[in-house]
């Protein structure tokens, strides 16, 4: 892994909505929780800036974060964040204790290259649709990758590159693809742009009438 992530936290005493509020509002903090494993859970709080800083990071979503709890560590996934609807405030961070011998489960961003330059664009003048921005993958936290690349290259219009297609990690799976080959989902296809299959019929038309 390319990044090491390192968050500060304290226990947290108290609980409940108002407590929580207090939190934000009065010493800048974020209330969390650790939990998964054999442990049990763990009600925290992080530093609202020193979350929201690391958070910056899009390696942060989908890799192995050290957590510092009153001097103990715990190796950890983000599995969930509640945001403020109008503000920029993080409300929540979930966090999900991982083994180093147990494989997890995680949805990692798709990053799509040669978009602009794929035969299917550059050649056929299509259009890229992305079906998908994600991809869930099972691995053990030592293999994660930072994001799965999405190679448009050789793509040409009318084609759609599927789950399957995707050049995974070794020691990588797709979730998906492990409940069986009628769940390789398409990830993103070149279409052709909007008026040539109207303007293609609307010729074949004139010909006939000819």
């Amino acid at each position: 892994m390319s990044e090491d992530f390192v968050l500060n936290a304290t226990i947290r005493e108290d609980a409940g909505k108002g407590a929580s509020r207090r939190l934000r509002r009065l010493e800048g903090q974020t209330p969390g929780i650790i939990y998964g494993g054999t442990a049990a859970p763990l009600n925290i709080q992080v530093a609202h800036k020193d979350l929201s800083k690391q958070l910056e990071n899009e390696a942060f979503y989908s890799h192995v974060i050290t957590i510092n709890v009153d001097g103990k560590t715990e190796s950890v996934l983000l599995k969930d964040l509640q945001r403020h609807p109008a503000k920029p405030l993080i409300l929540h961070a979930d966090f999900l204790r991982v083994s180093k011998t147990k494989e997890v489960k995680v949805k990692v961003p798709l990053h799509f290259i040669n978009e602009e330059t794929s035969k299917g664009v550059k050649l056929g003048g299509g259009i890229v649709v992305h079906t998908m921005t994600e991809l869930e993958i099972s691995c053990l936290a030592a293999n994660l990758p930072e994001f799965i690349e999405v190679d448009l290259a050789d793509v040409e219009v009318g084609q759609t590159v599927h789950i399957s297609d995707l050049k995974l990690p070794k020691g990588v799976t797709s979730v998906e693809l492990s409940h069986g080959a009628d769940h390789d989902g398409a990830v993103c296809s070149i279409n052709k742009p909007k008026g040539v299959a109207t303007e293609e019929a609307a010729e074949g038309e004139e010909g006939g009438e000819e």
